[in-house]
């Protein structure tokens, strides 16, 4: 997707890290189920999550992306975590990352949080090593 005309640097910089982290086909797949309904929320998302927290220098994407994967999990959101275990494979978070992660959710939120949150992510590694699998 390119920039659509008077977007700023900061949607710019943001899909290119979304793009980095997510990958090119979740961020074309996600652009495609765009409508006028949620284009202000993807602008505002592109920008300030991509743009700006994720881009910003004080943290490696690792870490942002462990960060990111224990908050998702504490919240129960885990249709977004799965999508950010799966782009651990462009972040460098390890496996032994995310389960230390999970570890915390588990003392900080809850053991039903962190129980579900391993389910989820035991799946996407369990898929990702099965023949045709991306994850590395």
């Amino acid at each position: 997707m390119s920039s659509p005309a008077g977007q700023s640097q900061r949607w710019t910089t943001g899909m290119a890290t979304r793009r980095a982290v997510l990958g090119d086909a979740h961020v074309e797949a996600a652009t495609a189920r765009s409508t006028p309904l949620d284009e202000a929320f993807q602008t505002f998302i592109t920008e300030g999550a991509w743009g700006s927290v994720w881009s910003r220098p004080g943290l490696s994407r690792r870490e942002r992306s462990i960060i990111t994967i224990a908050l998702l999990a504490a919240l129960g959101h885990d249709e977004e975590l799965e999508m950010h275990v799966r782009a651990t494979r462009n972040t460098g978070a390890s496996a032994e990352d995310v389960s230390e992660a999970l570890m915390h959710v588990a003392v900080y939120a809850g053991v039903p949080a962190a129980n579900r949150a391993y389910k989820i992510a035991k799946g996407v590694y369990a898929e990702a090593s099965a023949p045709g699998g991306g994850h590395g």
